[in-house]
């Protein structure tokens, strides 16, 4: 492996030192139309191979931009489509290092099926082993759908470009006037790309996620001994119903929580924690982010949005291909009220119930603020299966804020009586005890005790096994 390229940097600085070993170095192209026999290119402008993270096997492609610019041809496509071979037989993530100008045009039709080779790879790799892509230089074109086709998506936050059509080619629009393919829209606008931060900081991300993950989908190795109190008590977790980061770092084995996504769709909260050692999904509705004073530095209406749900449906179904368990925070009042969303959000919040109603694996839900109507019930409720379900004291639970039940029931009455109608629907319909009577709350709990709860249930569930219906796949 040359070790002058930036290609060959970025694998050393993402793998344990030393144990890259590569693959297919002698590739070049066999095109010779337009002068391309008189071009040299080492390894196809692509360096495969595989190599450790935290001692676990890892396959790794990595774009080399100097060599006709990274550009993917025949072969170029046939080392990438090898690399996923070889992981598929040994059930190892495959990572990708993308820095391309895309489509190799003197290869024509050779280039495009080598596109369509690797989109095929993808494809059956997809819920059998992670895939990760990072974004470096620029992925544009047909490139574009294979960070689309994986898992996650990293991107550094300068230099990388991620577009279909590039910025200048969209009727209206130029670079200066809105740069569609910079990070910064593709994590807050597009939601493509989990995290956009230095290349340093992407290569360290992704040795953190790929530590939390599991190798594939049949062996359980997402886990590590846990050193932390099980039992640890956190007081200050009854202020953060709002911002469930916060809430889920606090619950969490050491209180490391990786956030993905963090960028898009604020209100809804999606990332990966260890919980005794165990790697948990975690979902949770969002409120409010609280700045480093500790006073709510961004709000957001506790609704389910179109992207939140989608951002969070996304999250489910990849934990549950691996057999990762969910835990969900409830915190919402309704949906989304605007033109805007109405046009996608039945849709979305379908996609939602269905993901949570769909998964085999572990599911607790805690309710630790307000949890309203159908938006309640698409959240993870035990109506859609969660195993447990604990809820905060003072928590809230029923079809609508009390005091619009109230003008709804008691309609043309004076203030008093009204008031009075809500108090009663409060303490009748409305509160934690009136849902756990009729058994859809396991359990009332101090939110400072969050944590011991979550661990003894999810321990409880270890051994889970559900079974679905005999089909083929679902089609929402």
């Amino acid at each position: 492996m040359s070790n002058s390229s930036q290609a060959s940097q970025r694998i050393t600085a993402l793998l344990d030192d030393n144990s890259f070993v590569e693959i297919g170095a002698g590739v070049t192209a066999r095109a010779t139309d337009f002068n391309l026999k008189q071009t040299e290119t080492p390894s196809d402008g692509v360096i495969t191979g595989y190599g450790l993270i935290d001692g676990s096997l890892v396959y790794v492609y990595s774009q080399d931009a100097s060599v006709l610019g990274g550009s993917v041809g025949e072969m170029h496509a046939k080392k990438i489509a090898g690399l996923y071979t070889l992981a598929m037989k040994t059930g190892a993530p495959v990572i990708g290092l993308i820095d391309s100008a895309g489509l190799r045009l003197q290869e024509a039709t050779d280039a495009l099926n080598g596109f369509g080779e690797i989109y095929f790879k993808q494809t059956m790799a997809s819920g059998v082993i992670p895939q990760i892509t990072a974004v470096f230089g620029t992925c544009g074109g047909g490139l574009a759908l294979i960070p689309a086709l994986t898992d996650f998506t990293f991107m550094e936050s300068k230099k990388a470009k991620l577009f279909v059509n590039s910025p200048n080619a969209l009727e209206g629009n130029s670079v200066e006037k809105c740069d569609t393919a910079s990070a910064a829209f593709q994590s807050e606008e597009a939601g493509l790309v989990d995290m956009a931060a230095s290349e340093e900081e992407v290569l360290a991300n992704i040795r953190k996620l790929v530590s939390l993950l599991p190798s594939n989908n049949e062996d359980a190795d997402a886990y590590e001994e846990c050193t932390d109190d099980l039992n640890r008590i956190n007081p200050e977790l009854s202020g953060c119903a709002g911002d469930t980061a916060l809430a889920l770092a606090l619950i969490a084995d050491d209180n490391d929580f990786l956030e993905l996504k963090a960028a898009y769709a604020k209100e809804m909260v999606v990332g990966f924690l260890r919980l005794n050692g165990m790697t948990v999904g975690a979902v949770a509705n969002r409120s409010e982010i609280l700045g480093e004073d500790g006073k709510a530095a961004e709000t957001f209406d506790a609704a389910l949005t179109p992207r939140g749900c989608e951002k969070a449906a996304d999250f489910i179904n990849f934990c549950d291909a691996f057999n990762i368990p969910v835990l969900s925070l409830t915190n919402v009042k309704g949906y989304a009220a605007t033109k805007c969303a109405e046009k996608r959000i039945a849709k979305a919040a379908a996609r939602l119930t269905y993901a949570f109603a769909n998964a085999t694996v572990p599911k607790v839900n805690v309710v630790v603020d307000s949890a309203f109507g159908t938006a309640y019930t698409a959240m993870n409720s035990k109506a859609i299966g969660a195993d447990m379900t604990f809820a905060w004291k003072d928590t809230r639970i029923g079809t609508m804020d009390a005091k619009l039940a109230a003008k709804i029931i008691c309609d043309g009455e004076d203030a008093a009586k009204i008031d009075a109608c809500a108090a009663e629907y409060t303490s009748r319909l409305n509160s934690v005890e009136s849902a756990a009577k009729r058994g859809y709350v396991d359990q009332i709990i101090d939110a400072s005790e969050t944590r011991k709860y979550v661990i003894g249930a999810l321990e409880m569930l270890f051994t889970k096994r559900e079974d679905r219906p005999a089909k083929k796949h679902g089609t929402v």
